[in-house]
């Protein structure tokens, strides 16, 4: 039931038509009765009816004055007007409140009956209109998450959106975007991840950056609108604080890129500029803040030369010296991250430098080192590729070097076996072995035999002649010293024979010989 209050100042009025009509017929129930404005409004607050059927000429407070006063305090009552011919005109300005319906005195219970069941219609056609209105807002606001993230995506990707369609969706959005200077915030997560880990830095985005906007998700990335309403040393904290979060959640690291600021409609431009930082960590390295700042011009391929550089590589991989091939890869990663040449520029380097050493790769490994070259344009970093091609150049350099051990090894297996041969003649040097026996470098051979014995060649051949003078003393008994001399490889110099003797055993030939008997 809905529920009416009457207003008039005539009792007979006021009487009448309460008793003749059926209240109940119209879906209604009256509960009161005013002789004026005043005293109605005092009861409108008190029974809270949904109709007040009033009067326009009262003393006190009229009709009109009374729906002026109850439009504010009770927006949700509506009002019949009962008005005599002459009070026609002053009716209308009720119509200014939302008064529909009014009735000329004097008027019988039918029409007020049929007022009443019109009005009651009206108040049921809003009530459904407000209900299905709330449920069109329902459901808006939870597809509007979704809208926004398309709108910001079509906004960056789509050339057709214009200031037209900006002005529409903030207002859609309840934002006020066309006017504000904005940034656009790129997060990326470095290692192997999920959607559940975009919506989590999302979520964190949207505590610790309370000027984010709107974000959409753009091919793996998280893209955030930040109104620019706070300094830049400022917002960098919060993204930094962002990426701390996440990675203390996580245990993943973000790579977060930052545009400059303008105008909403410059957004396009701005996420150009965002993905440039982003490509920035190329030289930089993944788990960064990349704003602006760090930008610097493409430099020129001036003082690259790669074929030399590549070359020069090579031939210290061939040495088989490690150390010395880390150095040189340091230096051209250094050149590189100081030129910052156009990303390409510097992958098509790379990529030169590593085919120059698939050539220098042995045979049996050149087809590894090949299909090895497939995962280069994978390497999104240029950390990342130097860390390919010094893990590449050390295996490399590690393979030559065991090559040129094994190689050493046996030329000083030859000379330790031509010393064994002929120790006992006076002419043996590393000269006549180099030359006349092996037909190679004297000071090559001598640098190879100490780098494999620890010992230079000159004292390896007095310490073989003493050891075999020592046994032959031992098996001999009373032998002269210059005969020993002379059968040792000394050509019986018999006092620079003792003085080597006694430098290896710490005793004369006649002193060991006694330690013998």
């Amino acid at each position: 039931m809905y529920k009416v209050m009457l207003v008039d100042d005539e009792r007979v009025i006021l009487e009448g038509i309460s008793q003749v009509v059926d209240w109940a017929a119209a879906g209604t129930e009256l509960v009161g009765t005013a002789r004026n404005g005043v005293e109605a409004l005092d009861k409108i607050g008190r029974s809270q009816p949904d109709i007040v059927i009033t009067d326009i000429s009262m003393p006190g407070l009229d009709g009109l004055g009374l729906i002026e006063k109850a439009a504010e305090e009770y927006p949700g009552v509506r009002f019949i007007m009962l008005s005599g011919y002459k009070e026609f005109e002053y009716a209308r300005k009720a119509m200014q409140f939302g008064v529909k319906h009014y009735l000329l005195k004097p008027c019988n219970e039918n029409q007020i009956h049929d007022a009443l069941t019109e009005l009651l219609q009206e108040h049921q056609d809003a009530r459904a209109k407000e209900h299905v209105a709330g449920q069109m807002e329902q459901r808006l606001q939870r597809v509007l998450p979704h809208v926004k993230e398309q709108f910001l995506l079509e906004f960056m990707t789509n050339r057709t959106y214009g200031p037209v369609d900006l002005e529409y969706y903030q207002e859609l959005f309840n934002l006020k975007l066309e006017d504000q200077q904005v940034r656009l915030l790129l997060f990326r997560i470095v290692d192997e991840h999920d959607y559940s880990h975009l919506f989590a830095i999302k979520n964190i985005a949207s505590d610790l950056l309370p000027h984010a906007q709107l974000s959409t998700t753009i091919e793996g990335k998280l893209l955030l609108l930040l109104k620019d309403s706070e300094g830049l040393e400022a917002l960098k904290d919060s993204i930094e604080e962002v990426r701390a979060a996440f990675k203390r959640l996580y245990k993943l690291e973000v790579t977060a890129a930052l545009s400059g600021a303008d105008r909403m409609i410059e957004s396009r431009r701005l996420f150009r500029e965002a993905l440039q930082c982003l490509n920035h960590r190329f030289f930089l390295g993944e788990g960064k803040l990349i704003t602006t700042d760090d930008l610097h011009l493409a430099g020129e391929g001036d003082g690259l030369h790669v074929e030399q550089d590549a070359d020069r590589l090579c031939q210290l991989i061939k040495t088989g010296h490690t150390e010395e091939v880390q150095a040189e890869v340091e230096r051209l990663f250094e050149l590189l991250a100081g030129r910052q040449l156009e990303i390409g520029v510097t992958r098509s380097y790379v990529l030169q430098l590593y085919s120059a050493m698939i050539h220098v790769c042995p045979p049996e490994e050149a087809a590894e080192f090949t299909q090895r070259m497939a995962s280069l344009p994978e390497v999104d970093t240029l950390s990342g590729l130097k860390g390919f091609v010094a893990e590449s150049a050390a295996r490399l350099t590690n393979g030559y070097y065991k090559n040129h051990i094994c190689r050493q090894s046996s030329a000083v297996e030859k000379m330790m076996d031509i010393v064994d041969r002929h120790f006992g003649e006076a002419d043996l040097s590393l000269n006549g072995v180099a030359h006349q026996m092996l037909y190679m470098n004297p000071d090559y051979l001598g640098k190879i035999f100490k780098k494999v014995t620890g010992e230079n060649f000159s004292n390896y051949v007095n310490r073989l002649r003493i050891e075999r003078a020592c046994d032959h003393i031992r098996r001999g008994g009373d032998v002269k010293v210059f005969e020993l001399a002379e059968l040792f490889g000394f050509g019986g110099n018999s006092q620079y024979f003792s003085q080597v003797f006694k430098k290896w055993t710490g005793m004369t030939p006649t002193e060991f010989r006694r330690t013998c008997i």
